[in-house]
């Protein structure tokens, strides 16, 4: 009833740009938080950066100052701007949104993941 999907992923080179899209749709009633989340080869998924529906924010240590997480004005989407990108921030980047649904309650929803390539 609720689908994630996120875009913008692709391969870059140190030191550049990327801007990540996801966006929630379906049967939804209200999103509360929606987050961005990374998973590299051989490593456990982590946090990367984390909004709430007022717009309040958490980062991992290792984006701060780096990343920016933003939503839309429907508050069914979230960006990462990723600028200053490092070899180590290669990875499965994910989104996921905390919904409240029309017909299922409070759910979480996670997309099918984009890839992020920092590389030379």
């Amino acid at each position: 009833q609720v689908q994630v999907e996120e875009s913008g992923g692709g391969l870059v080179q140190p030191g550049g740009s990327l801007r990540l899209s996801c966006a929630a749709s379906g049967n939804i009633a209200s999103i509360n938080n929606m987050g961005w989340y990374r998973q590299a080869p051989g490593k456990q998924r982590e946090l990367v950066a984390r909004i709430a529906r007022d717009d309040s924010t958490n980062y991992a240590d290792s984006v701060k100052g780096r990343f920016t997480i933003s939503r839309g004005n429907a508050k069914n989407t979230a960006y990462l701007q990723m600028n200053s990108l490092k070899p180590e921030d290669t990875a499965v980047y994910y989104c996921n949104a905390d919904v409240l649904t029309t017909t299922l309650g409070r759910r979480t929803f996670w997309g099918q993941g984009t890839q992020v390539t920092v590389s030379s």
